[in-house]
């Protein structure tokens, strides 16, 4: 059973940057990929940026390009979000996420295994 914990996360001011981590439980995870999603109060969870264990390709939504990055270390089974330039509209909990497939999905109900969720609050 693959095991996600996530760190990171907090209160900061607008245009000021985070940092979250997702690590997985021991195992090999090539042909997987690794997400970041995120919830808003009274809103449905949406996709925020994904990578390919393998190859490390990535792909962002459109609202957070140029200011999330996301990478990954295989070494630690780890992977992590930078969000730079964070805005209001970012406020949300933010959710690791890990699917048995090598290509990129942008859907919450294609991954396999999830970590807890961690809150990120932006201020005006």
């Amino acid at each position: 059973q693959v095991q996600l914990v996530e760190s990171g996360g907090g209160l900061v001011q607008a245009g000021g940057s985070l940092s979250l981590s997702c690590a997985a439980s021991g195992r090999t995870y090539n042909n997987y990929t690794m997400g970041w999603f995120r919830q808003a109060p009274g809103k449905e969870r949406e996709f925020v940026a994904a990578i390919t264990w393998s190859g490390g390709n990535t792909y962002y939504a459109d609202s957070v390009k140029g200011r999330f990055t996301m990478s990954r270390d295989t070494a630690k089974n780890a992977w992590y979000l930078q969000m730079n330039s964070l805005k209001p509209e970012d406020t949300a909990v933010y959710y690791c996420a890990a699917q048995r497939k090598w290509y990129i999905s942008l859907h919450s109900d294609d991954y396999d295994y999830w970590g807890q969720g961690t809150q990120v609050t932006v201020s005006s």
